[in-house]
C-alpha cells in the first residue's frame, strides 16, 4: 500500500522545518561516532577507576575487545511500574555476561509517581522532573565507558526524558527495556463510578480507599490508557523496544526472556560488530511521525503533546501543534481502553495488541515502513508476537485481525474516523483538545467563563452549589511558568458530576490534564500561558467563549482582548516547600507548552 499522502506531506514539512537543527545534531552525531569506541579514548588510571568493582568482568572490561552496556535505571519502589527494576541489573549482567559482553550500572534517574502526587504540591516539580531525568542520564552516560545504553523507565516523564538522553548520546544504540503492566485489578469503570460517588458525597472515603487500593495492587504499569502506557506504544512504534515487549506483565517467564533477549541486542548493535544501530538513526523524521500516528489511532495520553515535541527537538527536529492534529485527521482510532472504553491494556494486548494495529497501519499506508529500529530494518519487525521457546525468545506472525473489536478494531471498521485530537486556534491562543472519549454532542460548548487561578477554588465552587448553568471553566496560571504546570486530573470527578447533571460544561486551562481524564471537554495547554502574558489573563467572568473541537476554535465572543489589562496572581507561594525552592531557574526558563515545555532542550 502506498503511504497516504496527509502522512508524506507531514513528513516532508517536518522535515524542511528541522532541516538545519537536524543537519546540525546528525553532524555532532557523526563525529562523535568518528571517534569509535569510548572506552578506547580512556587512560589506565580512567579505566582502573571505572572497573575497580567489577570482580571477575575486570579482565573483560580491561583487555578484551568485548562490549560493555550501561544501565541508566528509574527503579525506586515506590513506582508499581518501576519497582520490577530492582532485580533488573543482576539479569542484564548476566545475560551480558552469557552473549560475551558485560554491563554495569551507568547510574539512577529519579522517578515521580504521578498518582501519588495527583492534586498534591509534588505535582508541581512533575513536568520538570523529566528534564531532571535528561540531565541525571547524561551525568550517568559521561563516563564515557559504554558501547551501548540500556533505559529502564515507564511512567510518565521519565520515558520522555530519558529519550532526550538517548537522543543526546545518539551516537551509541539505546534500548529502551519496560517492566510491564500489573495485572487486571478492580475494572476502571468501577473505580471511576466510586469516585463520582464520592464527589457526590453518597459514599465515605474508607470505600473510596477500598476500591482504590483493588484498582492498583500489584507490580507493574496502571492498567488504563493513561501517559505511563502511551509511552510504551511508542517505544514500540518508535523502534526503541523489542518487538511485542510493552504490555507483558511483571514477574513472568516471557518477560524476563524479553528482557535478556533486549540486553542481547543492545551488545549486538553496538559500532563492535556489523550491525551498528545508532540511536540518531532510528529517531528521525519517519519514526517521530509512526509515533503521532500510534497516538492517534489508540487513543493515547495528551501529555505526549507535550513531551514529543521535546524529545523531538532532542534529537534535532522540530514538530508543531498542526502536525498532531493534520495525523489526527486521517488516522483511525482503532481501541478503547480506559477511558476511552472499559477495556485495559491486558485486555487490549489480549486482543491483539500493538502488533495488530502497526501490522493494520502499516497495511493501509498510515506508518513509514522503511524505518531504522533496535530490532532491524523496517517496521513490519513489529507485527511479530513474542513466544517462549526453550526459555528463549522466538518470534511468530502476530494476530493478523483482532480477536475483540470491542477493544481493537481494523482500519477498515474504526471506532471514529479521525484520532480524536484537534489543535484548537483563536483569540485565546492555541490548545488541544483529546475527544476520544467526549461524547459528539458536546464537541462544540459554547457558555459564560468562570474564572479561578486554581483548581481547589474550582472545587470549592462547586461544593458551595455554584454551578447551576451551562459554563466554561477557565483555570489559569497553572502553565510551566507558573507552578510547573501540574495536571488537574483531580477536577475530572467534579466536573463530570456536572456534566451528568445535564449541564453542558467544559475546562479551558494553559495547564495539563492527565491521559486518565476523559469524557468533559477540556481545551489544555493554551499557549502562551497566563503567566507568559497570554490572552488567557485578560479573560472575566461572564465573558462568552466558544469551544469548537469540530473546527478547532477556541475564541471569546464580541470581546477586543487587547483593550483589556491582563490579571495577575501571587505566585509566590509556588516558589517554595517539598522543593519548589530548587526549580526556579526552571520556571524562569521554561518554554512555550506548544514547543514541549523545554528546559534543557
Amino acid at each position: 500500500m502506498p503511504l497516504h499522502p496527509t502522512i508524506a506531506a507531514v513528513t516532508d514539512r517536518i522535515k524542511a522545518r528541522s532541516e538545519g537543527p537536524r543537519r546540525t545534531y546528525m553532524d555532532t552525531m557523526a563525529r562523535a561516532a568518528a571517534e569509535g569506541p569510548r572506552r578506547a579514548h580512556l587512560t589506565c588510571g580512567n579505566q582502573a577507576h571505572a572497573y575497580a568493582a567489577m570482580g571477575d568482568d575486570k579482565d573483560a572490561l580491561a583487555t578484551g575487545p568485548s562490549p560493555n552496556l550501561g544501565i541508566i535505571t528509574a527503579y525506586n519502589d515506590m513506582l508499581s511500574a518501576h519497582q520490577p527494576f530492582e532485580y533488573f541489573p543482576d539479569q542484564i549482567r548476566a545475560a551480558a555476561r552469557a552473549a560475551g559482553g558485560t554491563a554495569q550500572v551507568a547510574g539512577g534517574v529519579p522517578a515521580m509517581c504521578d498518582g501519588v502526587t495527583q492534586g498534591q504540591t509534588g505535582m508541581e516539580l512533575s513536568l520538570f522532573s523529566r528534564d531532571v531525568i535528561a540531565l541525571a542520564a547524561a551525568v550517568g552516560l559521561s563516563h564515557n565507558t559504554y558501547d551501548a545504553a540500556a533505559y529502564l523507565g515507564v511512567c510518565d516523564k521519565i520515558v520522555p526524558g530519558l529519550v532526550m538522553a538517548a537522543a543526546t548520546f545518539g551516537y551509541i544504540p539505546g534500548v529502551f527495556m519496560p517492566a510491564g503492566p500489573m495485572t487486571s485489578g478492580l475494572p476502571n469503570d468501577e473505580k471511576a463510578r466510586v469516585r463520582q460517588q464520592f464527589a457526590n458525597g453518597e459514599i465515605g472515603r474508607d470505600a473510596l480507599m477500598a476500591a482504590e487500593m483493588a484498582s492498583y495492587h500489584g507490580p507493574g504499569t496502571c492498567t488504563f490508557y493513561g501517559t505511563a502506557n502511551s509511552n510504551q506504544m511508542l517505544m514500540e512504534f518508535m523502534g526503541l523496544h523489542m518487538p511485542g515487549a510493552s504490555f507483558v506483565n511483571p514477574g513472568t517467564p516471557l518477560r524476563d526472556a524479553l528482557t535478556t533477549a533486549a540486553t542481547e541486542r543492545a551488545l549486538a548493535i553496538t559500532a563492535l560488530g556489523n550491525d551498528y544501530t545508532p540511536v540518531c538513526d532510528v529517531l528521525d523524521e519517519k519514526a517521530f511521525v509512526n509515533g503521532l500516528v500510534g497516538l492517534m489511532a489508540t487513543g493515547g495520553s495528551t501529555n505526549l503533546v507535550i513531551h514529543l515535541p521535546a524529545m523531538a527537538r532532542a534529537a534535532g527536529i522540530i514538530l508543531d501543534l498542526q502536525d498532531f492534529s493534520d495525523l489526527s485527521e486521517v488516522t483511525p482510532l482503532m481501541a478503547k481502553v480506559y477511558p476511552n472504553g472499559l477495556a485495559d491494556v491486558n485486555h487490549f494486548h489480549a486482543a491483539g495488541g500493538l502488533g495488530f494495529m502497526i501490522g493494520d497501519l502499516l497495511n493501509a499506508g498510515l506508518l513509514h515502513p522503511d524505518t531504522k529500529t533496535i530490532a532491524g530494518d523496517g517496521l513490519e519487525l513489529y507485527t511479530q508476537e513474542p513466544k517462549l521457546t526453550d526459555g528463549r525468545i522466538t518470534y511468530a506472525p502476530g494476530a493478523g485481525t483482532s480477536l475483540n473489536e470491542k477493544i481493537l478494531r481494523p482500519v477498515s471498521d474504526p471506532f471514529h474516523s479521525h484520532g480524536g485530537l484537534t489543535q484548537l486556534s483563536g483569540n485565546l491562543g492555541r490548545g488541544v483538545i483529546k475527544t476520544s472519549a467526549v461524547a459528539q454532542e458536546r464537541h462544540i460548548v459554547e457558555a459564560p467563563a468562570r474564572v479561578f487561578h486554581t483548581q481547589e477554588a474550582v472545587k470549592d465552587a462547586f461544593k458551595a452549589g455554584e454551578f447551576t448553568e451551562d459554563t466554561i471553566i477557565v483555570v489559569r496560571f497553572q502553565g510551566p511558568k507558573s507552578n510547573g504546570m501540574p495536571e488537574l486530573h483531580s477536577l475530572t470527578p467534579t466536573l463530570s458530576v456536572l456534566q451528568d447533571r445535564g449541564l453542558k460544561v467544559a475546562l479551558v486551562t494553559d495547564g495539563r490534564m492527565s491521559g486518565a481524564s476523559g469524557k468533559v471537554p477540556s481545551a489544555i495547554h493554551v499557549s502562551p500561558e497566563a503567566a507568559d502574558d497570554g490572552p488567557i489573563a485578560r479573560v472575566q467572568d461572564g465573558d462568552i467563549i466558544r469551544l469548537d473541537a469540530t473546527q478547532g476554535i477556541i475564541e471569546i465572543k464580541n470581546v477586543d482582548l487587547s483593550t483589556r489589562t491582563p490579571a495577575s496572581a501571587d505566585l509566590s507561594g509556588n516558589g517554595s516547600g517539598v522543593g519548589r525552592e530548587l526549580f526556579a531557574a526552571f520556571r524562569a526558563n521554561v518554554g512555550r507548552a506548544s514547543e514541549g515545555a523545554g528546559v534543557v532542550v
